[in-house]
């Protein structure tokens, strides 16, 4: 087997050459480099029988140095090269007759030369330090650090002599060598030489039983056979050493609460010190001492504790008898909460990381006394009080403040249990008592409140309001939650009760004196009985009419009774748009000049200086009521007219009257209205009124007369005329003027004949047609009358002559 070609391919398959140059086919790479030899390989070129390796350094002297090799090799190395120099390295390949078949170049540097070991010592249970000689052209070193054994194997990177190999097992042999290195590799490792590591350092544990004693302590170290233990106080440059072959040691007489710094190292049986470990310790603080125990201004629940402050205590702890305790990093300290009438025994300690201080000596304290307990108020004469309270402990004086509930305050400043102060009426007092002793006042105890009797109220005024009530009102009295008003009369007694300052007491007899009194009441202290009455009045009694008396149709008398010779009586009649009075001191009154057709209610009061009575019960007057303004008479037939009228103020029916020597005309309606009949034509009538109130009431009018229209004429006839001419004839029924129309279908004739005339003549009439004919007589000015009755005739044509007239019958309307 060919080892030399596997390592060969085992180097080309791991991937490690540097640079490759290729020249015509042939590659070549620099696969490792040593301080005198340059290592490359290279691919096989076709029918190449040999390989020449060339090494040229690129500074003078250039004198170079090659290596031949077979047809079946593919590395290769180049020796005895100078340390730290730049070569060319070039690979060429032949034929068997030496001629070349193909070239590549490739340049590198070769490392350093080799370090030599000076020292190799531990001063770390990790570590070993070694110290080498420099080498020219090295840009680092590589030591390395392996057991015999085998079983450890470590290189670490060092810039320059000394270095130190980090990671190691304390008390431990190792081999050590040294490797120069630059950009072209590492050298060959230097002669080893053989290093232990020291003792591992002993871990210290400490502790401060007191303020002036360290205890350290640690395991035993194996191997070790003595201790050196050194001690130095904080920022002293001195460090006292002592030996010990125990594991624990005892440092006395030391400062309080005070950092001391101790560090150990353990020796082998050889005298060689191992490593070294540092602990630091303070001493545990001095015994602060208590200054002054005092209660916050601000919260008496709050106790100040006053200390010194003590060398190299981080906080302190003041604890009292009561179990309460409090933790400061500064003084005071603040015990909270604390209640009235204790007695603390107070003892502060100091700590700090080595724990606490021995107490201080303790100090006692009393708190403010607790608040008097309220026993009562006495009141034994008005406006005269008594404030009584209990006995408490710890107290030299007391303070009792009474506060009046509009602001103002009194106090008084005893060593009794009892206070005296003035309280007025109408006033609620609150009042509290405080304690003293020398640290400070009690807290707010029991305020008790205490409520005078309301004062009676001023400026009391009864005014009436209506003639059987009386209104009180006064200005409100302090104190008072409720005012009973009482009236005193000569046979009643009437009460009234409310919060209000007003009471109004109705229902009182009238005509009568009372004697009112107002009391204030409250809850607490009832009503003041001691408020003096007022007087008031009611009004006069009520009058009665006994008769209205109508006169005449605009004059009433009114009478009615009296009670009261000191009133003065007024009669009133309102109506609905007009009212009017009458007064007397006696028992009757007279009013005139009332207009027609107004109903009035009648009553009657009094009045005296106390008031108005109430009025009389209302009796009507109703005065006759008013004629129309005016009446109209129109004729609808030959005997029926219709009569209107205006309606009359007061009037709820009317009777129409139309008089004439032939007859009388009536109706009697309850319109303004009303058709009458049996008129007789051409006739003069006086025309009248009866005007009726809905009470009966009648009063009678007149106005101007009314004559009927003339009468229509009787018996209308037409006669057939020669030369085509129709006469109409009637019957006359008087010296009037009268007119014959004539209305057909074609043509329309109207003939007026003489006054007194009974008959006209129309010629030229249209034969053949069918006529209404009516005769009306025509009166004076001229108006025909439209209320006579049609009558119809049919006149015929004979050749062209009128023919036969038919009469027909009475036409309609």
């Amino acid at each position: 087997m060919d080892w030399s070609r596997l390592i060969v391919i085992f180097i080309l398959l791991l991937g490690t050459g540097h640079q490759i140059a290729a020249k015509n086919g042939i590659t070549l790479s620099v696969f490792t480099v040593t301080s005198k030899s340059v290592t490359v390989q290279w691919s096989r070129y076709p029918g190449a029988s040999s390989y020449k390796i060339t090494a040229t350094p690129k500074q003078a002297p250039k004198t170079p140095s090659f290596s031949q090799f077979g047809t079946n090799d593919v590395m290769g190395s180049v020796n005895s090269l100078t340390p730290n120099t730049m070569y060319e390295m070039e690979v060429t390949a032949m034929d068997n007759t030496s001629n070349v078949l193909s070239q590549a170049k490739v340049e590198e540097t070769t490392a350093p030369e080799v370090p030599n070991i000076a020292k190799a010592y531990s001063k770390h249970s990790n570590s070993i330090i070694v110290e080498f000689s420099r080498v020219t052209g090295a840009t680092g070193y590589t030591l390395r650090a392996e057991t015999e054994s085998g079983d450890f194997f470590l290189e670490t990177q060092v810039t320059d002599s000394p270095g130190v190999v980090l990671n190691l097992k304390p008390y431990t042999e190792y081999i050590i060598s040294a490797m120069s290195v630059n950009a072209g590799g590492r050298s060959q490792p230097s002669l080893p030489v053989a290093a232990k590591t020291v003792l591992p350092a002993p871990q210290l544990n400490t502790s401060s039983p007191n303020n002036s004693t360290i205890i350290v302590s640690w395991n035993p170290v194996d191997q070790a056979v003595l201790y050196t233990l050194c001690i130095s106080k904080e920022g002293s440059g001195t460090c006292v050493k002592q030996n010990t072959t125990d594991t624990v040691l005892i440092f006395k007489d030391r400062e309080p609460g005070t950092i001391y710094c101790i560090k150990g190292n353990a020796w082998d049986p050889n005298g060689i010190p191992g490593d070294d470990f540092s602990v630091c310790q303070i001493t545990r603080p001095s015994i602060p001492v208590i200054t002054q125990i005092m209660l916050s201004s601000v919260d008496p629940q709050v106790l100040f504790v006053n200390f010194t402050l003590v060398r190299g205590a981080n906080h302190y702890q003041a604890l009292s008898s009561t179990g309460q305790t409090c933790t400061s990093t500064d003084s005071p300290c603040t015990i909270s909460p604390v209640s009235c009438g204790q007695t603390h025994t107070i003892s502060v300690n100091a700590f700090n990381e080595a724990g606490p201080s021995d107490p201080s000596n303790p100090e006692s304290f009393i708190t403010f006394p607790c608040p008097p307990e309220i026993l009562g108020v006495e009141e034994p004469e008005p406006a005269n009080c008594t404030l009584r309270w209990g006995a408490v402990d710890w107290v030299d004086y007391y303070i009792a403040f009474v506060k009046r509930d509009d602001g103002a305050e009194e106090f008084c400043n005893t060593t009794t249990m009892q206070c005296n102060y003035i309280c007025s009426c109408g006033f609620t007092y609150f009042m509290n008592v405080f304690a003293y002793n020398k640290a400070g006042s009690s807290f707010l105890g029991q305020v008790l409140n205490y409520t005078t009797i309301p004062c009676c109220p001023k400026n009391v005024s009864i005014s009436l309001v209506s003639p059987d009530t009386l209104e009180i009102a006064w200005l409100p009295v302090r104190g008072a939650e409720l005012y009973e008003t009482k009236a005193a009369g000569t046979s009643d007694l009437i009460f009234c009760n409310d919060t209000d300052p007003l009471c109004a007491l109705s229902n009182l007899q009238c005509n009568t004196d009372y004697s009112v009194v107002v009391r204030p009441c409250s809850e607490l202290r009832g009503c003041n009985n001691t408020c003096k009455p007022h007087s008031g009045e009611t009004a006069p009694c009520t009058p009665e009419i006994l008769s209205i008396r109508q006169v005449n149709m605009s004059y009433v008398n009114v009478s009615w009774s009296a009670n009261n010779t000191k009133a003065v009586y007024t009669a009133r009649m309102a109506g609905q748009t007009d009212s009017r009075t009458c007064q007397s001191a006696g028992t009757f009154c007279e009013v005139s000049g009332l207009p027609c057709g107004t109903a009035y209610e009648v009553s009657v009061t009094a009045k005296t200086s106390a008031g108005l009575s109430f009025p009389s019960y209302t009796m009507p007057l109703e005065t006759g009521p008013c004629c129309p303004e005016s009446v109209n008479v129109r004729q609808v037939t030959q005997a029926m007219t219709n009569v209107t009228w205006s309606a009359a103020t007061g009037a709820k029916s009317y009777i129409a009257s139309l008089n004439s020597p032939r007859g009388t005309a009536k109706c009697h309606t309850l319109e303004t209205h009303c058709l009458m009949g049996c008129i007789t034509c051409g006739t003069n009538y006086t025309v009248s009124m009866t005007a009726i109130s809905g009470t009966g009431h009648k009063y009678e009018c007149t106005y101007q007369g009314f004559s009927s229209y003339a009468c229509c004429p009787s018996h209308v006839k037409l006669y057939r005329m020669s030369n085509h001419s129709i006469r109409v004839y009637w019957s006359n029924s008087g010296a009037v003027g009268y007119t014959a129309n004539l209305h057909g279908s074609v043509s329309n004739y109207t003939c007026t004949p003489q006054l007194g005339s009974s008959f006209c003549d129309v010629s030229n009439i249209t034969c053949g047609d069918v006529y209404t004919v009516v005769v009306a007589p025509v009166s004076r000015d001229g108006t025909v009358i439209t209320l006579c009755s049609k009558r119809m005739f049919s006149v015929s044509c004979s050749g062209s002559n009128v023919g036969m007239v038919i009469y027909r019958g009475k036409g309609s309307d």
